[in-house]
């Protein structure tokens, strides 16, 4: 099993990701978060999404079927 990154988002978006990824049976994780807010820097630090690599296209699938703004 690797893992490997799904893409880079905000702080919030990285999470809300993770969460709408475990929902459909796919585990994620969310890789930075706290290094960005420990710096004072939050807002400038994306957050890395982390998956299986057996997982990634699905994952990509599922993202890119999201309604964009």
């Amino acid at each position: 099993m690797a893992i490997c990154e799904l893409g880079r988002f905000s702080r919030n978006e990285a999470h809300m990701i993770v969460g709408l990824l475990e929902s459909e049976g796919i585990p994620a994780v969310a890789f930075d978060a706290s290094t960005s807010i420990a710096e004072g820097s939050w807002l400038l630090i994306p957050v890395r999404v982390m998956v299986d690599e057996d997982d990634v296209e699905d994952a990509r699938r599922l993202l890119a079927d999201l309604p964009n703004k």
